[in-house]
């Protein structure tokens, strides 16, 4: 009677590891399909483009603050005008950049540069003074673009009858969008055509 519970146990016991052997196996593969659907796979958004884009009204509010920022498909820039509501705007890829009123080329570095023109001025219109604390010809305040994929100069060319004009360098002639928000103007542009990360 030994013998039979000895076998029996024996029998028993090899199924359970070849049972948990089994299980092992079948879990691999679950875990490695998780991982492959995590949000690092998934595509950047596609169907921006390269071509001009306008935005109205204009505003007497004047511009306070640029600042740009990383993420995972584009680099943004967003340009502040507290309290203005709507902000219009024209941003373009031009051949140089040519600063309002004295014509002067303002040189931007990287493969293409993308003209932004805000419709306010970067100055108080009833006293006159600079609300931006930028220089013509200069890169933007407190703009740090270390470590960015897409963009390579971020220059202020200046602010004349009201509207204030940035060049933005940028890697090469990628798509962007622009969007028209309340008190701000976005810009992103992708870090390739294709939408891969």
């Amino acid at each position: 009677m030994l013998r039979t519970r000895t076998i029996r146990c024996a029998t028993i016991c090899a199924t359970l590891a070849l049972a948990g052997a089994a299980l092992g196996t079948v879990a691999a593969p679950a875990a490695a399909g998780t991982t492959a659907a995590t949000p690092q796979s998934m595509a950047c958004p596609t169907g921006w483009g390269s071509l001009p884009e306008t935005g109205t009204p204009a505003t007497a509010t004047p511009v306070r603050d640029i600042r740009t920022g990383r993420h995972a498909c584009y680099d943004r820039m967003v340009v502040d005008v507290p309290g203005a509501g709507n902000v219009g705007y024209s941003v373009r890829y031009v051949d140089r950049l040519h600063q309002d009123g004295s014509g002067r080329p303002v040189p931007v570095a990287g493969g293409a540069v993308l003209e932004v023109r805000i419709t306010a001025p970067a100055y108080d219109p009833a006293t006159g003074r600079a609300t931006y604390p930028a220089q013509a010809g200069r890169t933007l305040p407190g703009v740090d673009l270390t470590g960015y994929r897409t963009f390579r100069d971020a220059r202020f060319a200046g602010s004349f009858e009201g509207d204030t004009q940035v060049g933005l360098g940028v890697r090469a002639r990628l798509p962007f969008r622009v969007l028209q928000l309340p008190d701000r103007v976005v810009i992103d542009v992708a870090h390739n055509w294709t939408g891969a990360r």
